[in-house]
């Protein structure tokens, strides 16, 4: 073959081609070495939980822009934002500033100091709080005025309404408002937390010779924030205006002869968090009681103004409560949103509203006149509110009158004085039964409610406990204790949720009703615990906190780790509330290296980073929002293929598992266990409510692609949830 058929720029090796033209060496580029896998302490590994909590929150409010929800349930979702952010600057945002002016910093696993995330919990709730405005103004507002369903503002006042405005104004508002003005006499008040409030700029000099120029009008808690408007002064329709804009319309004819140069609402949130010392309390209800008070008027740690107030009037209001501009938020509507809620429930706007629906009553109790036969023979597990809490609330009903029951124990967190169980166990008592109630005084913002509560049962008769002195009784559990054929048998329910009946109509919770000895058993021995007084009593199906049930999680974690590492399936799935506590962080950590596959459903507050190389690449997060709360605490793990299944009071925190007492049942029996997983792998199915967490911390919402159908894990629970599967004795 002839040379010149070929490229000669490469063939010919003559010291001249050489030199004209030198090859280039070939270069063999290595790919970059993977970055180094962090130790498991790393603070890279970790999300700060206040932020964590704050995405939650987040996520609540992207439901009001929602269209496949009803209007009015959009517009709830909102105020849920509000109320939730509410709860979030008495709690949250007040513990990390109590750590800073106390000189107590301390950082979690992710390494951030208190400051550092105050911070950013500014820059977030400042960005979310003017999105929320925007689309409560823009968006459900002009949507719900399509349905005839109006907040009037004062520049579209009719001159009818504006004399309907001021008669209501002169007969239902001035009698009751009291304004102050501001001089060395009449100091600044002190205002009530979450109260609304009315800053005034005046002009002019009063009867006395005052002209401070300044007063406060401090809105009575009795007062509607939002008053119905009469058909026949407004017109169709369901017209609605803001007390506030009454107020602002009509400042003037409370400072007679003074000229109203401005008046802007306000709002004032405090430190609502109770400090009990229970070291050094005598009576823990009478320290609370003395403590509910002084919730009212803790230190503030968020104001709220209209943003048409002038930067002279709110730096005043931030030096009068000593606060900083990144805690000033305005706001461009009504300061209290919550009380909206009352709107919520048009009764005449059905359509704006979920349909309602009837839960299901499983078909072994379904006219059984005999309870205690029927769970005799069977568990029945109920997953509320798809089926009927009233099988609860009907066994102590029965047990409060049949004359063979002896004796009734039961704990008691959130029910509420007036509930459905507090009557039955008051109607138990007076008949005779020993009826013992474990009360949990410190639940968050029912501690009134339990208060009342202990009081009417003491009333009764009944024993109340008040728990244990520093670990809060958060278990689920009713004992009943009932004489047949001679001996004693014990009839237990347990529970992931509250013993209220509301409660169990909005949050997803699962029930047992069990006859099972050996947990009606251990479920004696840990009223013991928490009623007497002695050592940690062995149980032999029961799980409970603070004893044994982090030890045993750790465990259950370390057998899947250990399958995984030596080539065996390995599965845990979880679903819960809140996953904070470092030591079960780390132990997934290691699972999913060990190649583990997890899958999780955290609503709220989740510290594990998901999907990091190396870490966690095994490991889903996903948080679900919809109609319903999500509540019940599941736990599963394949265990070799002898799957277990766990239902628990106890989310995956530091809280729950060494600072308060919880209870983690099994749940037994093929067909039971069977049920579980299938409505755990549900939400694990989920596109359209769920949430997935990004290794960032961000969450994206997942949607259906493809070929996909939309899967809705409450709505087709929902749709498709019967009685119950039972297990035969």
């Amino acid at each position: 073959m002839n040379s010149e058929g070929l490229n000669s720029d490469v063939l010919d090796s003559s010291p001249a081609a050489s030199l004209e033209a030198p090859m280039e060496p070939v270069v063999v580029e290595t790919p970059p070495p993977p970055p180094p896998v962090p130790g498991l302490d790393d603070i890279s590994l970790y999300i700060h939980r206040e932020l964590s909590q704050l995405q939650f929150n987040i996520r609540v409010l992207e439901q009001a822009l929602d269209e496949s929800y009803p209007l009015l349930e959009r517009l709830k979702f909102l105020l849920i934002f509000s109320s939730n952010l509410d709860e979030f600057f008495e709690i949250r945002v007040a513990g990390l500033k109590k750590q800073i002016n106390f000189a107590r910093e301390q950082a979690g696993a992710d390494g951030l100091q208190p400051h550092q995330a105050l911070a950013r919990i500014s820059e977030l709730v400042h960005e979310q709080v003017e999105r929320q405005y925007a689309i409560l103004n823009d968006t459900l507002f002009p949507a719900l005025a399509k349905h005839n369903i109006n907040f009037i503002r004062r520049r579209h006042w009719t001159t009818k309404l504006k004399s309907w405005v001021r008669r209501y104004f002169r007969d239902e508002i001035a009698p009751i408002i009291t304004p102050i003005g501001l001089d060395p006499t009449h100091p600044f008040p002190l205002l009530v937390n979450k109260s609304l409030n009315f800053i005034v700029e005046l002009e002019g000099i009063d009867a006395f010779g005052r002209d401070s120029g300044l007063a406060v009008i401090p809105a009575p808690r009795s007062l509607p924030r939002v008053i119905r408007v009469p058909e026949e002064v407004g017109g169709s329709g369901d017209n609605y205006v803001f007390l506030s804009s009454m107020i602002h319309a009509h400042a003037d004819d409370l400072f007679h002869g003074m000229k109203v140069k401005g008046c802007y609402q306000f709002r004032l949130t405090r430190n609502a968090d109770l400090s009990v010392d229970t070291e050094d309390v005598e009576d823990l209800a009478r320290a609370l009681r003395g403590e509910l008070f002084s919730r009212r008027y803790g230190d503030a740690v968020r104001l709220e103004v209209a943003d048409t107030c002038p930067k002279h009037l709110s730096d005043q209001l931030l030096k009068q409560f000593g606060l900083s501009e990144n805690e000033l938020y305005r706001v461009n509507g009504p300061v209290n949103l919550t009380r909206l809620f009352s709107i919520t429930g048009l009764d005449n706007h059905p359509e704006l509203q979920y349909m309602p629906f009837t839960p299901v009553i499983p078909k072994p109790l379904q006219n059984a006149e005999n309870i205690f036969n029927v769970i005799s023979k069977q568990d029945i597990l109920l997953m509320h509110p798809f089926e009927s809490f009233t099988p609860v609330v009907d066994l102590l009903r029965q047990a409060a009158k049949d004359p063979h029951v002896l004796a009734i124990k039961q704990t008691l967190y959130r029910s509420g004085a007036n509930s459905e169980i507090v009557d039955a166990l008051v109607e138990a008592a007076r008949n005779g039964k020993e009826v013992t109630a474990v009360i949990e005084l410190r639940a968050r913002f029912d501690e009134e409610s339990n208060l009342q509560l202990a009081t009417r049962l003491q009333q009764a008769g009944a024993v109340v406990i008040y728990g244990v002195v520093g670990f809060k009784t958060h278990s689920k559990m009713m004992l009943i204790l009932r004489r047949e054929n001679g001996e004693i048998r014990r009839y237990a329910h347990l529970g992931t949720g509250n013993y209220h009946a509301g409660n169990a109509r909005l949050y997803t919770d699962y029930s047992m009703l069990t006859a099972d000895v050996a947990l009606g058993e251990d479920v004696g021995k840990l009223f013991s615990q928490l009623i007497g007084m002695g050592k940690t009593l062995r149980m032999k199906k029961l799980l409970h906190a603070p004893f044994t049930l982090k030890k045993t999680l750790l465990d259950l974690i370390a057998r899947e780790t250990a399958a995984a590492s030596e080539g065996r399936p390995a599965h845990i799935m979880a679903k819960v509330n809140a996953l904070t506590d470092p030591k079960i962080i780390r132990a997934l950590y290691k699972a999913s290296q060990s190649g583990v596959k997890i899958d999780l459903v955290v609503r709220g507050m989740c510290c594990l980073r998901p999907g990091i190389a190396g870490v966690s690449h095994n490991i889903q997060v996903r948080s679900i929002v919809g109609r319903f709360l999500e509540h019940s605490r599941i736990y599963y793990f394949l265990n070799g293929g002898d799957e277990l299944v766990y239902l628990s009071s106890a989310d995956w925190m530091e809280r729950n598992l060494d600072k308060r007492v919880e209870t983690c049942f099994p749940v037994e029996g093929k067909k039971l266990i069977s049920r579980v997983k299938k409505e755990l792998e549900l939400y694990l199915s989920d596109n359209t409510q769920a949430w997935v967490l990004q290794s960032d911390g961000r969450y994206v919402r997942q949607q259906p692609t493809g070929n996909q159908n939309p899967r809705n894990a409450q709505a087709a629970l929902l749709e498709k949830l019967t009685a119950p599967i039972v297990v035969t004795r």
